[in-house]
This record gives C-alpha cells, structure tokens and sequence, in this order.
C-alpha cells in the first residue's frame, strides 16, 4: 500500500513539473524579444529601419526578412518563419486566407499608398492613344485594384467585385492592350509599355515619386489600407502590440507625414 502510494503521488509531481515546464515555455515564447518581421521593398525597407529605435524601447529588437514578391511573406508567417509581416492590404491578406485555407489576420491599420499610373511615354492620360500597351499586375487583388484605376481615369469600364480580372471588362473603347505582368516587373519594363499601374514600394524602388511622377492616381479614401499582418493565435500577444503600438503612434504619424508627404496617407 505505502509503495502504491508513493507511486500515485510521485505521478502526480511528475505531470506538475511537465505543467509548469509547458507553462514556462509558453510564456517564453510569447514573452519573445526578436519580432522576426517581413517586408517587401521601400517605403516597407525604410520605414522597417526608422521604427527600430522606437521599438527598442518598448524592450524589442526587429529581425528584418525583405522578400520580392507578394505571396512569399504571407507563406512564411503561416509556416512560423516570420511572427509578423508588414506589406499588403486588406483584400490581399483575405484573397490569401480563403485561397490557402489560412488563418492570418491583421492587429492594426498603418498607411494606404495609392497606386498609380506612371509613363515614360506620355505626360497626361488624356494622351493614351488607341492600342496602347498597358502593364498592370497579375495578383488577384492588385489587378482588380488596377483595373479600377484606369476604369476610374475613364478608360474602360469594369463589372462590380472585388477581385476582377481583364475578363470582367466591359468596354474598352481604346482598344487597349492589358498585359497581366509581375508587380515588380512593371517598373522595369515601363520603357516597353505606354503606361503601367505600379504599386506605391516598387515605385519607389525604381526611383518613382508617386506624388510627382505619376500621371493619374488613387484617391486618398482609397480602402486599400497596409497593414501589420500576424497569426490569429498571436495577435494579442504582447510583442504584437508593442509593435502595434509603435505603427500608430504619434512619432510615426509625424514621421510619415513629414517624409512622404502625400505618398503615404496614415489610416490612424
């Protein structure tokens, strides 16, 4: 009997330890203090670098992983490669869960940056002329977000939806060529193309002032916010709101405000 009993309570202390060894573990993992975060290019690069002392003292250090592309991010924060990421818009984060059976969502709304039409070409988009070759790009969410624009600079016209393709055109009275190309593409082959529809951090990379280069652009009540994107499970965790906190404060406000002046509109 004194060894039966001996055996149930040295059971009983060996799955307390496991418990408080999982519930350390637990709060080591959510107490982290290198927030892995991935970016795409400038104005992501930049800003990314500004915000480090800020996060610095809130008890963080920012691990920063650039990607090229715009599916390659969102992939690497489902696979835990990333705790966050910092790149895209709303109707691009919910085009990705409901394509991948994902689970990712946002903890904050930062800054829209208004696409645009830019051309080495012509000076006014009253200038396009019939058969002209237009470069847009071929993500679900951006090609529908480009496919407005040129409908909303009165060159076609688009059925009603979210995620439009060049199928959904319903007139086209120019005549226009759409090419379908690589986001990041575009810039470098805008000297082929009469006009092409470019993201605000590939225009920059190209060396592009959306505010003065571009020839036609998004309104400022664009619904295309950028925002900090993490893992549900994640979201309420406290380097996730440190760095939150950080996006939306007034420091960085000013700092948007004073930089881009214009190419960036805070959404805070």
């Amino acid at each position: 009997m004194k060894r039966a009993v001996f055996c149930f309570i040295s059971i009983i202390c060996i799955f307390g330890l496991i418990g408080c060894s999982s519930k350390v573990s637990g709060e080591k993992q959510e107490d982290k203090k290198v927030i892995k975060i991935g970016i795409t290019p400038n104005p992501f690069k930049e800003i990314v670098e500004e915000i480090k002392p800020l996060v610095k003292e809130k008890g963080y250090e920012l691990e920063v992983k650039e990607f090229t592309d715009y599916m390659t991010p969102n992939t690497a924060l489902v696979d835990k490669e990333l705790d966050v990421n910092f790149y895209q818009h709303i109707p691009f984060l919910n085009k990705f869960n409901n394509d991948k059976h994902a689970d990712l969502t946002y903890a904050s709304k930062v800054f829209i940056a208004p696409i645009g039409i830019y051309s080495k070409k012509i000076k006014d988009i009253k200038e396009l002329k019939e058969n002209s070759e237009i470069g847009i790009p071929n993500d679900p969410t951006n090609e529908a977000r480009a496919l407005k624009l040129l409908a909303s600079a009165g060159l076609i016209k688009v059925k009603d939806g979210d995620f439009i393709t060049i199928v959904d055109i319903t007139e086209n009275p120019k005549k226009l060529n759409i090419k379908e190309l690589d986001a990041a593409q575009i810039p470098r082959t805008l000297d082929q193309l009469d006009i092409g529809v470019i993201n605000t951090n590939f225009a920059l990379a190209a060396k592009l002032n959306p505010a003065k280069d571009s020839i036609y652009k998004e309104a400022e009540d664009s619904p295309y916010s950028n925002i900090l994107a993490v893992r549900k499970e994640d979201k309420d965790k406290p380097y996730v709101k440190a760095l939150s906190e950080v996006l939306t404060s007034k420091e960085f406000k000013k700092f948007i405000e004073d930089k881009y002046k214009g190419v960036l509109i805070p959404s805070f």
